[in-house]
């Protein structure tokens, strides 16, 4: 009988070393998949739903958020740069290190769209998204956000997002409660309070 190289070999170590990157590559994604759906499941579903798709009114859509940004937030709650009392005691029960993948869940999941109820009321907040006020210094939505609404690592996606809670934020801007950003804190402080709901109304349409 032929012996066999040993495994030290150059040939062996090649294919030993090879298989090992692969699999070193691959397992962990489908692994940090499956353990961010699970923690969607049970810890955030209740508020965001599994595929990041609220149905409550109060509560944000996740899903399709950008990466970045998502993982962005996530870090601010916890180190206390944005305050929320059930989104706090959510984040101090999580490893820092599942961040992360819950950013990455979320943001590659399709988002729904959401509902006009008033039609005129939107399209005021159309011209405000598109033009803003120059009368009062509020800028543009769609110069940070995008004409369409998609948002980027910077800014975040508002197409479809809810009224109740795009309203919520805009007052916590204007009080100074949420302070994660000077440019929306100007123009939280500049934005009157009809403009904001008619914002609010356009915004969930697109």
């Amino acid at each position: 009988m032929h012996r066999l190289p040993p495994v030290s070999s150059m040939p062996y170590r090649r294919i030993l070393t090879g298989v090992s990157m692969a699999l070193a590559f691959l397992l962990p994604a489908s692994l940090h998949a499956a353990d961010a759906r699970e923690i969607a499941r049970t810890v955030c579903a209740a508020c965001h739903g599994v595929d990041g798709n609220s149905t409550e009114p109060a509560n944000p859509k996740l899903a399709g958020m950008d990466q970045e940004y998502l993982m962005r937030q996530l870090k601010a709650f916890a180190e206390g740069k944005r305050r929320d009392d059930t989104m706090s005691a959510i984040i101090a029960s999580l490893d820092s290190g599942d961040f992360a993948k819950l950013a990455t869940y979320y943001g590659s999941q399709k988002p729904t769209p959401g509902t006009v109820r008033d039609p005129q009321l939107a399209a005021k907040g159309r011209a405000l998204f598109e033009d803003g006020n120059t009368d009062s210094g509020v800028p543009a939505c769609a110069g940070c956000h995008q004409s369409d609404g998609q948002g980027n690592a910077r800014f975040p996606r508002l197409a479809g997002q809810h009224q109740a809670y795009v309203l919520k934020q805009l007052a916590d801007y204007k009080s100074g409660r949420r302070a994660t950003d000077p440019l929306m804190t100007t123009v939280g402080k500049r934005l009157s309070i009809d403009e904001a709901r008619a914002l609010a109304e356009y915004i969930a349409g697109l």
